[in-house]
């Protein structure tokens, strides 16, 4: 089998245009689900049944279908709802782009309200017990100790969902959206040359995981920073 280089040379500028499309999904998609994540890691943690059996059925439904059946849901099937057509939502889900938003927020938010309940749950009694003898209150104990403690601990597993996401990303383009998947699908009906369209593609997001590595591990270690012992 033979290795066209001169494809890949052709391919890749091409490929590297949607990289901003990608990008988009991750950045708005990452901050809606860690806003809703933080939502629902709330209602799970909160001690009241009302709101903790809603948050625990979210995630077991979420985390327990695929990513790709959620976003088609939203793409086909919350756009025939009547009330989703006259709502004000209707913006949203009549454009692609919305729905995998949508699709992508849902899906993260799920895994990310466990690993920030994760965190939570591993802050040392022993460091909340003494913000009480200290005279804190609550609601003080949770944002100046539980929340800077918990961040840290969860950081690592966030990490690798950032990396999910992106990944994920790629499957916007089964719903028409050109990103850096949806080009490489373009070119390879247009040349049916899939090894090395797909290959070059993989590069691109290992290349793309490497980075973002590399800058959560430098967020790690700022965050971390208090926690060096000096030898």
């Amino acid at each position: 089998m033979s290795f066209d280089l001169s494809l890949i040379l052709d391919a890749l500028p091409k490929m590297l245009m949607g990289i901003g499309l990608t990008f988009q999904l991750l950045i708005l998609s990452g901050f809606l689900g860690l806003v809703l994540a933080i939502l629902v890691m709330l209602m799970r943690i909160s001690g009241t049944w009302w709101l903790s059996w809603p948050a625990q059925a979210y995630i077991y439904v979420l985390r327990g279908t695929p990513i790709l059946v959620q976003i088609f849901i939203v793409y086909y099937g919350f756009p025939q709802l009547e009330f989703i057509r006259e709502s004000f939502l209707w913006p949203v889900f009549r454009d692609p782009f919305g729905c995998a938003v949508v699709a992508l927020t849902l899906n993260t938010a799920a895994y990310v309200s466990e690993i920030l309940r994760g965190g939570v749950l591993g802050v040392d009694r022993g460091v909340l017990e003494a913000g009480e003898a200290l005279g804190l209150s609550k609601s003080q104990r949770f944002i100046y100790l539980t929340t800077p403690i918990a961040t840290r601990l969860a950081l690592p597993a966030y990490g690798n969902d950032i990396i999910s996401l992106l990944k994920s990303t790629a499957l916007a383009s089964t719903i028409t959206l050109m990103e850096m998947t949806g080009i490489a699908r373009t070119i390879v009906a247009q040349t049916y040359a899939p090894y090395e369209i797909f290959v070059s593609l993989a590069i691109v997001y290992m290349i793309l995981t490497f980075l973002i590595q590399k800058l959560l591990a430098r967020i790690e270690r700022f965050l971390g920073r208090y926690t060096i012992r000096e030898s």
